[in-house]
């Protein structure tokens, strides 16, 4: 079987289990614990904060360890929106209509439960947002930017350095989805306030993941209790966890540049298989600015659904999009707001390659061309 669903998620790498495994087993210790046992804990989760940290450029006071990118991101928007709303009773947040779930399901939280007003800024036919139209999108009381880093499902990067000076000239706090760009793309000088990663997408246990928030910027916590994490996160922390997205990430951010140049060089390959070998193939984001990793595509006259059983059947697993939205028969928000008609939506197919892959791309894109073929397109 040829894996190539990367994007949703990774195999644990055995550096990492290797890593993890003591605090699973005989260095169990509660962090909160004031003995020998809690403090060579809390020892070790000092340490994954400082190792994450130094990766993200932030101090390791601004770590946050959470239970995925999902919480990341619902503790990014709606903790710094609703602190921004108690303290300086500003009720605005910016995105746009490409982003994951969990930060457009977070902003409509906002909307419902707080009265927020929200701007989806619109993007391009690649599903690039222009940095000046998020400018203009500001208002007094906007209380938050959040832009995905990389999109999940085609792939394309957003200019981060763009976004970062629109924030900064506004004096706006800038959330960044770094979940899908982790591992692929430079973390540190982005000039992001705050910044979410998962550790399922780098090799580390599902279940592991990080906000990184600039201490100067008040985040009103979703989870209370004991106060863990400074009071931003209430709950025993997980040790194990912890030291399996630090250890996932560096090995990541070590072979970011060699790994990312071969595997987009493959990735590009295959995309030309593709379109040269397929008629009704179209490229979905940006050509260029895209991740290393991903290749996605529509097959007009298909269903998505059905090739992706015929290409499984041939050896190949990928997917229609992003598997938070799996089981849903609805056409992907992210084509559609890349202005996609609805019926070739429905045909979408993403191939997301892994670190250390190696598949020979031509005979990769004959296996789409023939599983293309097989279901009528």
């Amino acid at each position: 079987m040829l894996y190539l669903d990367s994007a949703a998620t990774t195999p644990v790498r055995p550096e990492v289990l290797e890593a993890m495994l003591p605090f699973l087993t005989d260095r169990f210790g509660n962090p909160s614990s004031h003995h020998t046992v809690g403090e060579q804990a809390a020892a070790a989760l000092d340490d994954a904060r400082r190792r994450v940290a130094t990766v993200l450029g932030f101090r390791p006071g601004d770590v946050v360890f959470t239970s995925g990118g999902t919480e990341a991101d619902n503790l990014a928007i709606k903790g710094i929106a609703v602190a921004a709303l108690v303290n300086d009773a500003k009720r605005h947040v910016v995105t746009t209509p490409i982003e994951h779930e969990s930060i457009l399901a977070s902003v409509d939280y906002l909307q419902r439960v707080h009265g927020f007003d929200v701007t989806l800024v619109p993007v391009d036919g690649d599903g690039l947002v222009d940095p000046a139209e998020v400018a203009a999108s500001v208002r007094d009381d906007t209380a938050l930017i959040s832009i995905g880093y990389a999109n999940n499902e085609v792939g394309t990067v957003q200019d981060a350095a763009g976004l970062a000076a629109v924030a900064h000239e506004h004096r706006v706090p800038l959330h960044l989805d770094a979940v899908q760009a982790a591992g692929w793309l430079p973390l540190s000088g982005l000039g992001a306030d705050a910044l979410s990663i998962a550790g399922h997408k780098l090799g580390a246990p599902q279940g592991t993941g990080a906000l990184a928030v600039r201490g100067r910027v008040p985040v009103e916590p979703l989870l209370h209790g004991g106060g863990q994490e400074r009071g931003r996160r209430s709950g025993t922390e997980n040790v194990a966890g912890a030291v399996a997205l630090a250890t996932a990430l560096e090995l990541a951010e070590r072979e970011r540049e060699a790994d990312g140049a071969r595997i987009g060089a493959l990735r590009d390959a295959f995309i030309g298989g593709v379109l040269a070998a397929v008629p009704a193939a179209r490229l979905t984001g940006h050509p260029v600015r895209r991740l290393p990793g991903t290749a996605s595509f529509t097959f007009a006259g298909t269903s998505g659904e059905a090739v992706l059983l015929e290409l499984e059947r041939r050896g190949v697993v990928s997917s229609s999009g992003s598997a938070c939205a799996a089981g849903s028969d609805e056409p992907s928000h992210v084509l559609l707001a890349m202005g996609i008609e609805p019926e070739v939506a429905q045909t979408a197919v993403r191939f997301t390659f892994g670190h250390g892959a190696d598949v020979p791309p031509e005979a990769l894109a004959a296996a789409v061309a023939a599983s293309v073929a097989a279901v009528g397109g």
